[in-house]
């Protein structure tokens, strides 16, 4: 066939690229290469041909699979390195896809399962250009994977360090050119435009066309180059029929152009290239000026490094914690019952029977030996398990873990819903404005006119409204994990400043375990029973087993099999034959219990044989009546407790006669009343211990996990609370109420803002420069009076910040 010539050149339909001939076609549709031919063949098999609804030609080229070019996926030790999380069944991992750019990137990658039946999930991260893929590792392999991939145009790149840094480092490059280029060409048609400025006479006819058309020339890299990120943003917005902030920009832009080039092509006038070059100039400068505000004040980085989780771990027999963050490849490992594993791992000792729910979704134990691999992420069903670190911790990973859409609670932010549903009318009443003063302003002045149009479009700007919730939110929630309180999310801190009741459990959240008294009344245990207990209690995470742990001296332990925890009862397991239980006087086989008296008590039976009881007089976290008194003067407080009425009179001093105070209460009885409350229209926060309460916390509005060693890592709670802080509480909730006030207040500052700059650009008091300087000044402002007001109202509530 012939070659197509330039006039009736043909564009691919998958990839938009120039066809080099006709020659490439199915039907009506032409392609640039088999490989893009090859690529729709394989969508209009599977019926994914809806790919092509959401943007036209927007495929990528696929490059020729070489099948020897990933081979190295293969290796064991290599997809070690790249997977996430792997099961009998299932593979999880992230791969960063450098082609991903438009909606119809995100449709077919989240339908790759309709590509491969083995492929169970595929979800994209847009923003930083990650697919996160779950499949069947019998029925397809990562090489496979990789290669269906490859075969539809979207490449992982694939590297065993990270891309993250080189993938910044590519960006900010690349803004810098074209600041560099728009500076220099707006310098330059200053420096030609001065005897318009001064108003000098050129008489030579041929000089003053010679510099317009050097500006003219200056202007077009400008106009083609450091300005297409605007163009091609408005671009995408508009073909998805979204009016973006950068549609009004764009205008603006277009505008001045499209003016100055006819001016000076007809010998009209000088046009207003200086201005177009220096408004472009300035609002790049702009951008990286936000770009480097938002790095300093970044509190995602910072909140990730705050996260909390420690770990048991065994150095010559001693057994310490410390943060997950110090742990070493080599290390040893103790993970008691329902501990998250935090990181991969060899099973060295005890029987593991992992629950990776919190990675997958599904409730699926895995029973595990001495010798195999556990991944972060699993829970511990049973005993306490001893494990070798095989691979250094990612703290974001865990974050992620904690952030898994399988805990979230439903519901959108108030003020994100408020702040999107402003923004998607703000830029159309903008346009508004903008074309009416423009109207009225060409009956007077063409000139004035254009300036009046182009700076109403360009000082109005929505961005501050939509940064001042993160920001404020954000900086908060950094402020608290200072002060060891550690929030899941921003939203967090919205539903605190809106809560009317808190309901508080007692062992382990205002009682501090590490301080109460502790005896055994009864049978005197000899040194080998005093072993069987302290090796019992030691896979047992509540507080009150530690506390019996820390009593029972010596450091031999035995190892404990059919180990089972029964919330709210007690804890039983068989250690070198003898079936030991420890707990509620029922669970150990007491019937008829006539013995209650002011004390906590946990029974002792070995072998079915009641030998005694450990008595535990209850010690209160400093200052809790203080915490108490101070709360109860704005919210409705109650006591949920698995204990006796041992200590009632105790609590009704702290609590007083208007609070409700239950007893006895199991697991599913606080969650009952969680959801009465609930019925009544409360807004409930609730305090507990992470695991016995974690149906309570999870039902709760906010749902607050007290613990003093930080280990207790539950997906269910909305944040941690370090116990030495809980004294704290009424601050953070105060706290919580000032943050939303300062979001309140940057509201009213951004439509201030845009109210002045609309009323001056409106008047032709303001210049389409001037206006691209004061559009970034506005947000950099917002968000440094959140940072600043968040930071001074946490210092007035004593919460320190540095």
């Amino acid at each position: 066939m012939n070659s197509v010539t330039k006039s009736t050149q043909l564009v691919c339909y998958h990839c938009g690229q120039n066809c080099p001939d006709d020659s490439i076609h199915l039907e009506d549709k032409f392609f640039c290469c088999n490989g893009c031919k090859t690529v729709y063949e394989i969508l209009n098999q599977n019926q994914l041909c809806n790919y092509y609804n959401f943007e036209s030609n927007p495929g990528i080229s696929p490059s020729t699979i070489n099948d020897k070019k990933y081979d190295y996926l293969d290796e064991k030790d290599v997809i070690e390195k790249l997977v996430d999380f792997k099961d009998d069944k299932f593979t999880s991992l992230t791969f960063y896809i450098p082609q991903m750019h438009c909606s119809s990137c995100i449709w077919l990658l989240e339908n790759l399962y309709k590509l491969n039946s083995a492929v169970v999930q595929s979800k994209v991260n847009f923003v930083r250009k990650e697919l996160s893929v779950r499949f069947l590792h019998e029925k397809l392999s990562l090489k496979e994977l990789v290669k269906l991939l490859v075969s539809i145009g979207y490449e992982p790149q694939i590297s065993l360090d990270s891309v993250e840094q080189k993938k910044e480092q590519h960006h900010n490059r690349s803004l810098y050119y074209k600041v560099g280029i728009a500076g220099f060409c707006f310098g330059n048609i200053m420096l030609f435009s001065f005897p318009e400025y001064f108003s000098i006479d050129i008489t030579e006819t041929f000089l003053k066309k010679f510099f317009s058309y050097l500006n003219l020339i200056l202007a077009l890299p400008v106009f083609f180059y450091s300005a297409s990120d605007y163009f091609i943003s408005a671009l995408k917005g508009l073909r998805k029929k979204v009016v973006n902030i950068d549609v009004p920009i764009s205008l603006g832009i277009l505008v001045l152009f499209i003016r100055s080039a006819y001016e000076i092509l007809f010998n009209f006038g000088p046009g207003y290239f200086d201005s177009m070059a220096g408004l472009v100039f300035f609002l790049l400068i702009g951008k990286i000026l936000q770009e480097k505000t938002y790095d300093a004040l970044n509190f995602e980085r910072d909140y990730k490094a705050y996260f909390p989780l420690s770990v048991t771990i065994k150095q010559n027999e001693i057994e310490k914690s410390i943060p997950v963050s110090k742990l070493m490849i080599g290390n040893r490992i103790l993970i008691r019952k329902n501990e998250i594993i935090p990181v991969d791992s060899i099973l060295i000792n005890g029987e593991g029977i992992i629950d990776y729910s919190f990675v997958t979704g599904e409730s699926h134990p895995v029973s595990k030996v001495s010798g195999e691999m556990i991944y972060a992420g699993g829970r511990q069903l049973g005993g306490a398990i001893e494990l070798e670190v095989i691979k250094e911790v990612s703290q974001s990973y865990l974050t992620r873990l904690w952030n898994n859409d399988t805990f979230n609670k439903i519901g959108e932010s108030y003020f994100t819903r408020f702040s999107n549903t402003v923004s998607k009318y703000f830029t159309i009443i903008v346009l508004l404005i903008a074309m009416l003063s423009g109207a009225y302003w060409l009956t007077i002045d063409l000139k004035t006119a254009v300036h009046v149009f182009t700076s109403v479009l360009i000082v109005a700007c929505p961005c501050a409204l939509a940064l001042s919730t993160p920001f404020t939110l954000g900086n908060a929630m950094r402020i608290m994990g200072r002060n060891k309180f550690y929030l899941k999310n921003s939203s967090v801190i919205e539903e605190m400043a809106k809560v009317n009741q808190i309901v508080f459990d007692k062992t382990g959240t205002i009682t501090e375990a590490g301080k109460a008294d502790i005896i055994f009344n009864g049978k005197v245990l000899t040194p080998f029973e005093q072993k069987l207990v302290k090796s019992l209690v030691r896979n047992s995470t509540h507080p009150l087993s530690k506390k019996i742990y820390d009593s029972i001296s010596g450091e031999e332990i035995f190892p404990v099999t059919n180990f089972q925890e029964i919330a709210g009862k007690g804890i039983s397991g068989i250690v070198y034959g003898h079936l030991l239980k420890l707990g509620s006087s029922s669970f150990a086989g007491i019937e008829n219990n006539e013995d209650e008296t002011l004390q906590t008590k946990i029974y002792l039976s070995i072998n079915e044989q009641v030998v005694g009881k450990f008595i535990v007089s209850n010690s209160y976290r400093d200052g809790i009546e203080d915490v108490i008194k101070n709360l109860s003067e704005e919210y409705h407080l109650s006591l949920l407790s698995g204990d006796n009425e041992g200590e009632k009179s105790t609590l009704e001093k702290f609590f007083g006669e208007k609070s409700n105070l239950s007893f006895r209460q199991s697991p599913e009885d606080k969650l009952i009343y969680i959801k009465a409350q609930h019925s009544k229209g409360k807004k409930v926060l609730m305090l507990g211990d992470g695991l016995n309460d974690a149906g309570a916390l999870s039902k709760s509005d906010v749902g607050i996990a007290v613990t003093d060693d930080i280990s207790n890592f539950s997906p269910a709670c909305d944040a941690i609370l370090h116990g030495s802080e809980l004294k704290k509480l009424p601050k953070f909730l105060e706290y919580a109420k000032n943050s939303v006030k300062i979001i309140y207040a940057n509201f009213v500052i951004s439509f201030l803002y845009n109210l002045i700059g609309l009323s001056f650009a409106v008047e032709a008091k303001l210049s389409p420069i001037l206006a691209a300087i004061l559009m970034p000044v506005s947000s950099i402002s917002v968000v440094v009076f959140a940072t600043v007001m968040t930071n001074i109202f946490g210092k007035k509530r004593g919460l320190t910040w540095k």
